[in-house]
């Protein structure tokens, strides 16, 4: 059993240090796009890449935070973002790859994250909201930062991929599955997920006629 949990916990690590590399260069590279300098990129690039991680352990009540605590945390969004920052030129051409570099991000942190909150002994629910947050959180950040309405709430199937990741590790895990697998279904899961999403161009409904009540308003506007 505790040769289990060890496992499970040094599982978590890598996922999660892969995940920050991954969602450091997204979160870099939209810095890198608006311009902003090598200080706005580093701090957009660690955003991005910390955020979600920080929602959750403030959420489980874990403090400080895991990814203040342990210096390769902050150490690996910072190289991230400074290759970014670097090569940029290059990462930009690189367009599907990040989309896709994006998608895996997505799912290591949504995995880890319901994995972490199924072992601070939450109930099944409150593990697949945590782990969506948790794969959500750092780009909600990011584009809350660069001024844009989250990616999340306006465009794309994102969460719902996420969602999906998180029902089932909890799911696997509840069934007593091998973590490795349960953790390596979901992250796939996801990540299939959000690919056809964007290959497809899949995107959730929004309420129809909006753009013409808006016109019709502003137009009412004007007269006045």
């Amino acid at each position: 059993m505790a040769a289990r949990v060890t496992c499970t916990l040094v599982l978590i690590v890598v996922l999660e240090l892969m995940g920050l590399a991954v969602f450091a260069a997204s979160g870099a590279l939209a810095a890198v796009r608006a311009r902003l300098d090598v200080f706005g990129v580093v701090v957009l690039g660690m955003t991005t890449a910390l955020g979600g991680g920080i929602i959750r352990d403030v959420l489980l009540g874990i403090t400080p935070p895991t990814t203040l605590r342990d210096w390769p945390y902050l150490v690996v969004p910072i190289g991230a973002a400074l290759a970014v920052f670097g090569f940029h030129p290059q990462v930009a051409r690189l367009r599907k790859a990040v989309l896709l570099a994006d998608a895996v991000g997505l799912g290591l942190f949504t995995v880890s994250g319901t994995a972490t909150a199924l072992a601070q002994g939450v109930p099944a629910y409150t593990a697949c909201l945590i782990g969506m947050t948790a794969g959500i959180g750092g780009g909600a950040l990011r584009d809350l930062l660069l001024r844009e309405i989250p990616l999340v709430l306006r465009r794309e199937i994102y969460a719902i991929a996420a969602l999906s990741g998180g029902v089932v590790v909890v799911a696997g895990t509840r069934l007593g599955l091998p973590s490795v697998l349960v953790t390596a279904v979901g992250a796939t899961l996801v990540v299939t997920i959000r690919v056809l999403a964007l290959w497809r161009r899949w995107n959730a409904p929004i309420a129809r006629g909006v753009s013409e009540e808006l016109s019709g308003g502003s137009q009412q506007g004007s007269e006045h």
